[in-house]
């Protein structure tokens, strides 16, 4: 008999819901989120699957390779989709989550998330290990500089972090008890600093030896952060069919509602990597105020800044820099200076 199964994943257990072909409610069970306790217990029940199916999450990436590996047909759907179809169920249990992802599948009203390579989340990882460093940093910076106001001590506004210790440290010396309060938080926070310039120099050193990276860093404003991040998040880049749906994926494109006579465009999606996303604009902002090279994106881009303002235009930069690299990497081409409109 051919079947559909949901599950309905958390971090230690998976609720499972098998549909018949036709619809019909054949089994409900709760497994351990184990690809072995879920392939043991479909092939102990005999099923032909059709295809299995859950919703994006935590668990999604492992469960997806390894139920694939076992042979199954597997697919991840994208989350905010699921959600909508079972807005209209009374009650949320695991259960009839399971129920409702079975009959999504069955009904094949999905749209399909791409699972990455492990090469790709290798990266993200780094870079999050990077991010995660860094904020650290930046806390304790943040919380060192509030206790002082306290003592009516004001750091400048702009102080470099390498810097920091060299400007902090004689003052909290300076006092015995600010000595004992602050000189323990200004020691972990020079040790995070290090930690994060070695994350730096690691990032830097797998950018200059990748050669997408190298490839996409011949664009202006684009370094070895966004490089990395959009090779990492992109993964396949034949998996967009055209150059131009990856800035609508790194939600950098307007929403739009229109109904009867009413078309209104708002504010950007935001969808998709966040990270990616804060990485192009960043480099967009770098393409546009930092760099002195001339091309002609630079040149749209500053059109842009007297007429829309600075903010979209960098928005817009950011988004057309997301089509280039795409391109770049589809045909395997150097940054044009000249040609972008």
């Amino acid at each position: 008999m051919n079947v559909f199964i949901g599950l309905d994943v958390s971090l230690r257990s998976v609720a499972m819901c098998v549909l018949s072909a036709e619809g019909d409610m054949i089994e409900e069970t709760n497994l351990d989120c184990e690809i072995e306790a879920i392939s043991d217990h479909i092939r102990t029940k005999g099923y032909s699957v059709d295809r299995i199916g859950f919703e994006a999450g935590t668990m999604s990436q492992a469960l997806f390779h390894g139920l694939t590996a076992e042979g199954f047909d597997v697919v991840c759907m994208e989350s905010r989709q699921v959600s909508a179809a079972m807005s209209a169920m009374r009650n949320k249990t695991d259960k009839t989550d399971a129920r409702g992802i079975a009959q999504i599948l069955r009904a094949g009203w999905y749209n399909p998330v791409h699972m990455k390579s492990r090469e790709s989340h290798e990266v993200k990882a780094l870079l999050a290990a990077r991010k995660a460093i860094l904020n650290r940093c930046i806390d304790l910076e943040n919380e060192i500089r509030g206790l002082f106001k306290a003592f009516g001590i004001r750091l400048p506004s702009r102080l470099s972090r390498l810097r920091f210790d060299e400007k902090v440290r004689p003052i909290i010396e300076a006092d015995d008890t600010l000595a004992f309060a602050l000189l323990p938080m200004l020691d972990v926070r020079g040790d995070l600093y290090d930690a994060y310039r070695l994350m730096e120099k690691r990032v830097i050193a797998v950018s200059r030896k990748d050669p997408v990276c190298k490839l996409l860093m011949t664009a202006p404003g684009v370094g070895p952060i966004t490089a990395l991040s959009f090779k990492a998040a992109v993964d396949d880049p034949a998996r967009f069919k055209s150059s131009r749906l990856v800035g609508a994926h790194f939600g950098l494109t307007p929403r739009r509602f229109q109904s009867g006579e009413m078309n209104n465009t708002g504010r950007i999606s935001r969808a998709g990597d966040r990270d990616v996303r804060a990485t192009l604009y960043i480099a967009a902002n770098s393409l546009l105020i930092v760099s002195g090279r001339p091309s002609s994106l630079k040149t749209w881009g500053l059109k842009l800044i007297r007429t829309k303002g600075v903010r979209r235009a960098r928005i817009a930069v950011a988004r057309k820099l997301a089509v280039i690299l795409h391109r770049m990497w589809i045909t395997d081409t150097p940054f044009q200076t000249e040609g972008v409109s």
